[in-house]
């Protein structure tokens, strides 16, 4: 790889205002502050177990609740990782991961596939976690990355009863598979894909 596969992003509405950086080849060092205490956690969670260098700064209108920072970090996560792959000659493309959590275990599957899905199937009645951290929200943060990073995302959860565990589960997950998915392969030659493009 001669070329760092990093990305600066900065996104700015009258809702959020977020910086980002990111270096997919790195040793899982990470820097978050949201405002938003679990999301904090889930993203050095994420980073740590992809092995992903990630920075965030964010100030969003959490006096509201979470919901617009949350998406809008999804939403900047996913254009990183979009421009970090760029064209995505010789990497593996798909990535997965069945994660155990304590009782629970959850699936991540992602394909760096140019068409964004999201697939999430979890538990309909979920606690809220925290202080007013509410589960769907984990599912609008996916929805955001998968629709920025251009991606086919399915996450499930196989069992499990707590929240937090479940939450944690997709963003450990998330992280591993987007490092299987991301990683070049000198057997890859071009784009991986009967189109030659993605």
């Amino acid at each position: 790889m001669s070329k760092p596969r990093t990305s600066q992003q900065h996104r700015k509405t009258a809702e959020t205002d977020i910086q980002m950086t990111l270096n997919v080849d790195g040793c899982g060092k990470s820097d978050i502050k949201t405002g938003v205490a679990f999301l904090d956690h889930m993203l050095t969670l994420f980073a740590k177990h992809g092995l992903f260098d990630l920075t965030v700064k964010a100030k969003g209108d959490i006096e509201v609740d979470f919901h617009h920072t949350v998406e809008d970090v999804g939403l900047v996560l996913g254009q990183c990782f979009r421009e970090a792959v760029g064209n995505k000659a010789g990497i593996v493309r798909y990535g997965w991961c069945l994660l155990p959590m304590d009782e629970t275990l959850a699936q991540v599957s992602i394909d760096l596939s140019g068409r964004p899905l999201l697939v999430f199937i979890a538990p309909e009645r979920v606690d809220t976690i925290g202080q007013g951290f509410h589960f769907q929200l984990v599912e609008e943060f996916m929805r955001a990355f998968a629709q920025q990073s251009l991606a086919t995302l399915h996450t499930e959860i196989r069992y499990g009863r707590d929240a937090h565990h479940m939450a944690e589960a997709f963003f450990k997950g998330l992280g591993r598979a987007l490092d299987m998915a991301t990683r070049h392969d000198e057997r890859v030659i071009g784009v991986p894909s009967t189109k030659d493009v993605l």
